[in-house]
């Protein structure tokens, strides 16, 4: 079945009048989706519009962008947009040659050729190189941007695509590379091989010239399931194979085995996060864990060989401690050392673990930046290739990122580091200034955030605030271009809250804002704007609010929970109908994070979310932009659809702008990104009265009380 052959279910909840409009390809909703964005750029797609869009473009399509890099082997792979490749060229150098101002790529594949040749939507997805010779690759396709992909074998070599190759149908699923002829296949095609989140449930033994269909079944999971997966490990002394079944979004249950299938259960928790490189085992507990007479906290790293584990030894050795505001971000093996990044209150740090005989050995990796956001990462792609090098991207909200490579087995005393690339400048910074602060949320927990812009306001600052909350993820401040572009160039304050959901502070912090405690860190997101009132930066009315995704969320809780709190609102790709998630596309595979609304306990916290349910008429609900995309197979658009539609009903200033691709994301090109951006941008500017042609602040604020009064009237009138 098509991942858009979406019909609505027959136990509608609550009697909906708008489920018609989760008919994603339904001929009546898609026309009233097409004649809602229709009047959405009526309004906001202007001369101003057409004019950051432009420069959007420009930003997103600079040839001096940073090209990022994945090496395997003797060569480095990128994949690359601009003006001339909208949807992108697929090309390969060598180091070398990449270190130069202008290198000499590889052409591999023109995806703006091959969707012309096919006849299709195709954006890329990315493609996973045979590890032995690396003469074959499959690539990953997908039709618009959805999750579900086509996978094409690639003969790298001939630079063509092999017809009787390993070619797969739209699915959702992965492949993993065993040997040039054989692959493990995590698909969710095929009848009965889907879990309840649409994903796969099954991993398949996949020889060359093999049916996928009929290829032999070697581990499976139940339908309830989230989905389950399979790769190979080449660390170690032989092959062997890991298999990997996810319950539900934070746990996990591990198989060590073979070819034909799983030998072994490995005995962790199932919430436990781990890594192996040959013998050694490295294991970051989500709860307390008390093993071989002693307690691990949560979010400690320990470590223990691998065969001493399997053989029963419970002994780990400790290699990172959290604290309150000390928390570990990721650890990955690299030339069979251990790398661990952690946060101490937000600021970046480094540590390299390397095994002895006796004990291991710790060196503080204090030559890399140490300040704003910083990512590492192996330079290889495979991780039994890893030579000790590793990747380095560091950036400021007002610094564009760099590239350097970094040496882990040059000696510490001598400078282990290179920049390879630098990103361009994309808006004038002069005069912007960085800030942290804390507001107090309602239960008196500090809720850190971020603030860029002019180093002196008056009180009356257009601030664009935003925030995600979810998943554990992690949101530090970066550089976004779009945003200095449109924003902050112009004169205007941009603020990131960490507020909790995120990982920020690790475990504690993410637990505490999922579940029953979604709604706190929605509490979290007002107390941030309520302090910049507070402390003198802006009005409510000047606050103008973006979230996409779980960040979607979030948004329509402030419309609905807050909106005294702001000016205008941006919701994008959003969750928003809490009753029937779980219903709808991947939903259910987020009951871990949100809690089951088929439980009478969970909906009684999750009703208190569900904005689509709590909007009500009479309330003084501030205007709000709803946009998703067609092609989004991951959260469902009908949640976009739906609120926007009950929110014009009961007289609201709400519109809706739905774009015909990119997937869970802002469109399949630089060009459709941009738009996406500067619509949204320029709704939000129009309506907080964030006019940069007008010099004084108290005209400023009379035109967005006139221009809002017009907006509402005309609003009226198009929706009666």
């Amino acid at each position: 079945m098509n991942a858009f052959d979406v019909r609505p279910t027959l136990d509608a909840p609550d009697d909906d009048p708008y489920l018609w409009l989760e008919d994603v390809e339904g001929e009546r909703a898609l026309a009233w989706a097409a004649g809602q964005s229709a009047k959405t750029l009526k309004h906001f797609g202007g001369t101003q519009f057409e004019r950051d869009r432009a420069a959007l473009t420009a930003i997103f399509d600079n040839c001096d962008n940073l090209p990022l890099i994945a090496r395997r082997g003797q060569y480095l792979y990128n994949y690359w947009r601009d003006a001339g490749n909208p949807r992108g060229l697929w090309r390969r150098t060598t180091l070398a040659a990449y270190m130069k101002a202008d290198p000499q790529w590889e052409l591999l594949l023109d995806l703006d050729a091959l969707a012309a040749s096919d006849g299709e939507d195709w954006i890329w997805d990315g493609a996973s190189v045979e590890p032995e010779r690396r003469e074959r690759a499959v690539l990953r396709l997908s039709r618009g941007g959805s999750d579900a992909v086509v996978h094409r074998e690639f003969d790298l070599i001939s630079l063509s695509f092999v017809a009787d190759g390993f070619n797969l149908p739209e699915a959702k699923g992965y492949v993993s590379w065993l040997d040039p002829d054989a692959l493990l296949l995590s698909s969710a095609l095929g009848n009965g091989m889907a879990t309840r989140s649409g994903y796969a449930r099954t991993v398949r033994l996949w020889k060359r010239d093999a049916d996928p269909l009929t290829t032999p079944v070697i581990f499976e999971a139940g339908f309830e399931s989230l989905k389950v997966s399979g790769h190979s490990d080449r660390t170690g002394r032989s092959e062997r194979l890991w298999f990997i079944e996810k319950p539900a979004f934070f746990e996990k249950i591990s198989w060590i085995g073979d070819r034909s299938g799983p030998r072994r259960q490995i005995d962790l928790p199932r919430d436990a996060s781990w890594r192996v490189f040959g013998d050694w085992l490295a294991v970051r507990p989500r709860k307390p864990w008390t093993v071989g007479g002693t307690t691990h906290p949560a979010d400690a790293l320990i470590v223990i060989s691998l065969c001493s584990f399997l053989a029963g030894g419970r002994r780990f050795e400790t290699l990172f401690q959290p604290g309150e505001r000390r928390s570990l971000q990721s650890f990955f093996w690299n030339d069979g050392k251990l790398i661990i990044s952690y946060l101490v209150n937000l600021v970046p740090r480094f540590e390299m673990f390397t095994p002895g005989h006796q004990e291991w050995t710790r060196r503080v990796l204090d030559t890399l930046p140490a300040e704003g956001t910083v990512h590492v990462w192996s330079f290889d792609a495979a991780v039994h290739e890893t030579n000790g090098e590793v990747l380095v991207c560091a950036q400021d909200p007002i610094t564009p990122p760099q590239l350097l490579l970094f040496d882990l087995n040059a000696a510490p005393s001598l400078s282990a580091s290179a920049i390879l690339k630098r990103s361009p400048e994309n808006f004038d910074a002069s005069g912007l200034v960085v800030t942290r602060h804390e507001a107090v949320s309602i239960d008196h927990e500090l809720i850190p955030y971020t603030q860029v812009g002019p180093a002196n306001g008056n009180g009356d600052a257009p601030v664009h605030l935003s925030a995600y909350g979810g998943f554990g993820t992690s949101l530090l401040p970066y550089y976004n271009s779009p945003l200095g572009k449109l924003w902050l160039e112009r004169g205007g304050t941009c603020v990131e809250a960490n507020i909790r959901g995120g990982g920020e502070f690790g475990t504690r912090w993410h637990d505490a804002g999922r579940r029953e405690g979604k709604r706190l860190a929605h509490d979290d997101f007002a107390a941030v704007a309520a302090d910049l009132v507070r402390r003198g930066v802006t009005l409510p009315r000047r606050i103008a609010a973006e979230g996409g995704s779980n960040g979607g969320l979030l948004i329509a809780n402030m419309l609905t929970r807050y909106p005294e709190h702001f000016g205008a609102l941006f919701c994008t790709v959003p969750l928003i109908d809490m009753r029937r998630y779980t219903k709808l596309l991947a939903g259910a595979s987020w009951i871990d994070e949100y809690g089951d609304p088929d439980k009478a306990h969970d909906w009684a916290f999750l009703k208190e979310i569900s904005a689509y349910h709590a909007a009500a008429p009479g309330q003084p609900y501030p205007p709000i932009l709803i946009a998703t995309t067609k092609r989004d197979d991951r959260v469902h658009p009908g949640h976009a659809r739906k609120m926007a539609a009950k929110l014009q009903a009961l007289g609201y200033p709400a519109y809706f702008y739905g774009a015909s691709a990119g997937g869970h994301g802002y469109g399949k090109d630089n060009r459709e990104q941009a738009a996406f951006i500067s619509l949204g941008t320029n709704f939000l500017r129009s309506v907080i009265g964030f006019n940069d042609h007008l010099p004084e602040m108290a005209v400023r604020v009379a035109t967005q009380e006139e221009h809002l009064s017009s907006i509402n009237n005309s609003f009226e009138q198009e929706t009666k």
